[in-house]
């Protein structure tokens, strides 16, 4: 069999399909060398290996996966002893917040100690990035955690962040507790999905002061939560960043008494080197924003 199609054959497998297998191919190819040399390793073998659609791996493609995933699984790992140690290659998830205005500079303190390091970046929301970590398509996550890790995650706590209430600037609400002293809220709410940690616990505060009040708008970052506030589409549910300014148009108001946000890092596996440094340097960067 020639080797490269297997390995091809391999990310197919793993990611559930060729578009997904593209994206996660540690060098550059396109879907239709993927598909290409894919099916030239089944007509090899003179047998079908997966459905397309759905995706779905044929009797012979499970045993052929079982085959060789050993080996491609295990070549990042051999790579880092035989390099020493040193992974030269770091897959980095957080939210836009934090790739635009956070990691740049904690990258620049990695590249000083690991010279020729490759990153990653993947941006989404939490559930997105534990779900890619839970995967192996990632290393580490900066984002929204909850408390105590689900089985298999480590955690390192960063900051705990206030939540707020995002209204428009010129908008008469002076406190959160009005809102909880109506008999309906009227507004729209606009907030991360049902299923983050963040909107999770201030819907159960909610529940528990005997409000009800559900999201209207589901948006995928805090900077769309800001926008769609300024825009007069409602009022967000969004957290004090520290030395962050919101837009002229929006202001926050406190929501006391409600659990702070847990910002830390989420990993899988043992500690190297390289997420080491990493760690320390995301605890020295917190520091610096409190």
């Amino acid at each position: 069999m020639n080797v490269h199609h297997l390995e091809l054959f391999y990310y197919v497998a793993k990611h559930g399909g060729i578009m997904p297998a593209v994206r996660n191919i540690p060098y550059g190819i396109q879907q239709p060398a993927v598909s290409a040399q894919v099916a030239q390793l089944e007509e090899f073998l003179g047998t079908t290996l997966f459905q397309r659609r759905p995706f779905a791996l044929t009797p012979a493609g499970e045993k052929l996966f079982e085959f060789c995933a050993p080996f491609f699984s295990n070549l990042n790992k051999l790579t880092e002893e035989l390099q020493g140690g040193q992974t030269r290659h770091f897959r980095i998830g957080a939210s836009t917040i934090v790739l635009r205005d956070h990691l740049p500079k904690l990258l620049q303190g990695v590249h000083r100690k690991f010279p020729g390091l490759k990153v990653s970046l993947r941006e989404g929301f939490p559930a997105q990035l534990e779900e890619l970590l839970a995967k192996d398509e990632i290393d580490l996550v900066i984002t929204l955690i909850e408390r105590k890790p689900a089985a298999g995650f480590h955690s390192q706590l960063l900051m705990e962040l206030p939540l707020v209430l995002l209204v428009e600037k010129n908008c008469g609400l002076k406190s959160a507790e009005e809102l909880w002293r109506r008999d309906k809220i009227s507004e729209s709410l606009i907030c991360l999905p049902a299923t983050e940690v963040v909107t999770r616990n201030f819907q159960a505060r909610l529940a528990a002061l005997g409000v009800d009040w559900f999201p209207s708008v589901e948006a995928s970052s805090m900077d769309l939560i800001e926008t769609y506030v300024a825009n007069g589409l409602g009022i967000g549910l969004g957290v004090a960043i520290p030395k962050r300014t919101l837009p002229a148009s929006v202001r926050g108001l406190p929501l006391r008494d409600f659990s702070p946000a847990a910002i830390g890092a989420l990993w899988r596996g043992k500690t190297t080197p390289l997420l080491t440094a990493f760690l320390e340097m995301a605890r020295q960067r917190a520091k610096e924003l409190k």
